[in-house]
């Protein structure tokens, strides 16, 4: 991210030309990283501040470019000094923050988390975040909120901006093409495709920068319209006065303010609503420093003093954010969020004061840019290294190696992807042996019924009935059991469950799925009630005599591996605790004395998961004498050991005979 007062102390720079110190640009910059850091910490506060990234965007658009057209109209442009001046500025604070996140992440991150950030580490080091976080959006991928350089895309898209921005502009120059041409060209292209690929594809749309590019390009519009002073009403402009800029200013910052207030995480961002912060940012810097609001309030003291610690508040609120949501068992809170922010505006000050402040001083830039290029490039290796060792796992003792090794085997031993479909999978995509029965010799035969938590039922079950009946299997990933429910494609893929019991009636249907994740409550009169009391009758309507109904499985505020070392890592003798009441998530409890009170009066029995892992004293982390057996592997999906315990619960309920 470019900084405005970076000009201030250009002066000695013999070929790159420079425009004129603007605090109010600083002033907006601070509005930015300020709006950002109050989303991530207080996301109900301002629903929309993460758009204070596209508000960097337009700053670094108009900056660069501004840069750029001045020194090739003056003949001074050097491809070395552009490059050089960008590593010396971006360079030391990130490196700073990516070396204190891996060295804080050696004491406190599980082998699969240190994996996930020496990968990050990589990417952010290479400026190519974006692509990997891109690539991160499956099922099985952590959460955002548990993404330590998560912040780290933004800088990926402007660094690309600025390796291929320069080149373009240069050949255009050298083959005389109008650099205004080249603006509105790729413009117009990069936001009809953000405009275009935004309903069909948010994620690819969010981190591209083929999709993102026009944000920076509306910065550059602006820095060749002021080189140029081609504005569309000149006369008009110059008799208007401050009116005009006072206007710009103020019409401006109503569309910022509009942009926090209005958008949110639901929208389909970028898109259009991105142009919003766009064209205010745009409106607010062509309004000039002499604008009323500019000159008084984005000039003032405080906001040019966010302005200049900007770049760093920015790169160190995320990840002192993050390691507080993976460290504390429970959500932090209000005040534990103000402290982590007052945390990193010191860390952004000190580094701004103390490093960014330092190398920017420093006279030999190229001999500077070629020392941090390779402490870069070192950065990156640690982080592969960190990536292709699984993590590091042996800092740690070995129960706590065996708790975090967990490689996702449990997809084959639940049958995917045969019986353990995907959601994008077609709505009779089960395998044969998923739904018949065949000619078996067992008698019984038993249906699961459900998403991924059911899935995750069947090597425990199957254990434990293997000799006794049939089991079969219909679980879709994010498809509750319940008819017309959860969108086109789960509704398609339940009627077509249905319609095969239909067909040949097993002897009992068990349902289960993560009955509060699907953002519905369970009250008496509630739609999700409704569907799954009208499941129950059609499956008995087929013929199926006996129903179950499994009430949720308790789930946690942490993966269950996460919060159990974290118990470690906290207590002095480094018990790993058989039962545990911190960290988990009192809405499942909820749900589960709603399901106590519907289900036993339909046509189904219910088991209650909870009595099979749970009491008043908390909930089962473990199995056996073996740490490593615990009962979920995230936040609530049963690992096999926990599915055997739950598997027992069934059999001895009496209600499979």
């Amino acid at each position: 991210m470019t900084s405005q007062s970076e000009a201030s102390q250009l002066a000695t720079d013999k070929h790159l030309s420079h425009p004129t110190y603007r605090p109010d640009i600083d002033g907006l910059r601070a509005i930015a990283v300020l709006s950002v850091v109050a989303f991530h910490a207080f996301p109900t506060l301002i629903t929309g501040g993460f758009v204070g990234v596209d508000v960097f965007f337009v700053i670094s658009g108009f900056l660069i470019s501004s840069i750029i057209f001045g020194s090739l109209k003056k003949n001074s442009f050097s491809f070395v000094d552009f490059y050089s001046r960008r590593i010396n500025r971006i360079f030391p604070a990130l490196l700073l923050m990516l070396v204190a996140t891996w060295a804080f992440g050696w004491f406190s991150l599980l082998a699969d988390e240190y994996t996930q950030l020496g990968k990050h580490i990589a990417g952010g080091a290479a400026f190519v975040s974006n692509f990997v976080l891109w690539g991160e959006s499956g099922y099985f991928d952590n959460s955002a909120e548990t993404k330590l350089l998560l912040h780290l895309w933004s800088l990926g898209i402007e660094e690309q901006f600025y390796l291929v921005w320069p080149l373009l502009v240069w050949a255009a120059w050298k083959a005389r093409l109008n650099a205004l041409v080249l603006i509105v060209l790729v413009g117009g292209v990069s936001f009809a495709l953000n405009v275009m690929n935004v309903q069909t594809d948010p994620v690819s749309t969010f981190y591209s920068p083929q999709t993102r590019f026009w944000e920076l390009l509306v910065g550059s519009l602006l820095a060749y319209v002021a080189l140029n002073k081609c504005y569309f009403f000149p006369k008009w402009r110059e008799s208007s006065g401050p009116t005009v800029r006072n206007t710009q200013a103020l019409i401006g910052i109503t569309l910022l303010v509009s942009a926090f207030s209005l958008t949110t995480k639901s929208n389909q961002f970028p898109g259009w609503w991105a142009a919003l912060p766009t064209a205010g940012t745009a409106l607010i810097i062509s309004a000039g420093p002499f604008a009323w609001l500019n000159r008084t309030i984005l000039s003032h003291r405080l906001l040019v003093w966010f302005g200049l610690i900007s770049f760093p508040l920015y790169l160190w609120h995320w990840p002192i954010l993050t390691f507080q949501r993976i460290l504390d068992s429970e959500p932090p809170s209000v005040p534990a969020r103000g402290l982590a922010i007052a945390a990193s505006i010191l860390l952004a000050w000190l580094t701004y004061r103390y490093i960014e402040k330092y190398i920017r001083l420093r006279t030999n830039l190229r001999k500077t840019a070629v020392i941090l290029a390779l402490a870069m490039a070192a950065t990156a290796t640690v982080g592969l290294t960190t990536l292709k060792l699984d993590g590091l796992p042996s800092r740690f003792p070995s129960e706590i190696k065996e708790i975090a090794n967990f490689k996702y085997e449990f997809l084959k031993d639940a049958r995917n992807p045969d019986c353990w479909i995907s959601i994008t999978a077609p709505y009779n995509g089960f395998a044969p042996k998923c739904l018949d029965a065949g000619d078996s010799s067992k008698g019984k035969t038993i249906l699961i019924w459900g998403d991924s938590h059911a899935a995750r039922l069947y090597p425990g079950l199957a254990l434990m009935v293997d000799q006794h009946a049939t089991l079969l299997q219909a679980t879709r990933s994010s498809c509750p059991p319940m008819l017309d429910f959860a969108g086109q494609i789960c509704s398609d893929s339940n009627n077509y469950v249905l319609s095969r019991v239909k067909d040949s009636p097993p002897s009992t249907v068990i349902l289960f799925g993560a009955w509060g994740r699907y953002g519905v409550d369970w009250l008496p009169g509630s739609e999700a009630r409704k569907k799954l009391l009208h499941t129950i009758e059609a499956i008995s309507d087929a013929g199926v005599n006996n129903i179950i109904v499994l009430g949720p499985s308790p789930e946690w505020t942490l993966p269950l591996p996460k919060l159990v070392f974290n118990n470690w890592r906290g207590d002095f003798s480094h018990r790993i605790p058989r039962k545990m009441l911190v960290g988990l998530n009192p809405a499942t409890k909820t749900i589960d004395n709603q399901f106590r009170d519907f289900i036993p009066q339909s046509k189904a029995s219910l088991i209650p998961v909870y009595d099979a892992l749970c009491d008043s004293s908390g909930c089962i982390t473990y199995t056996g004498d073996t740490p490593s057996n615990l009962t979920s592997w995230d936040y609530g999906h049963l690992t096999t050991e926990g599915a055997k315990v739950v598997a027992k619960k069934i059999l001895d309920s009496g209600l499979i005979q």
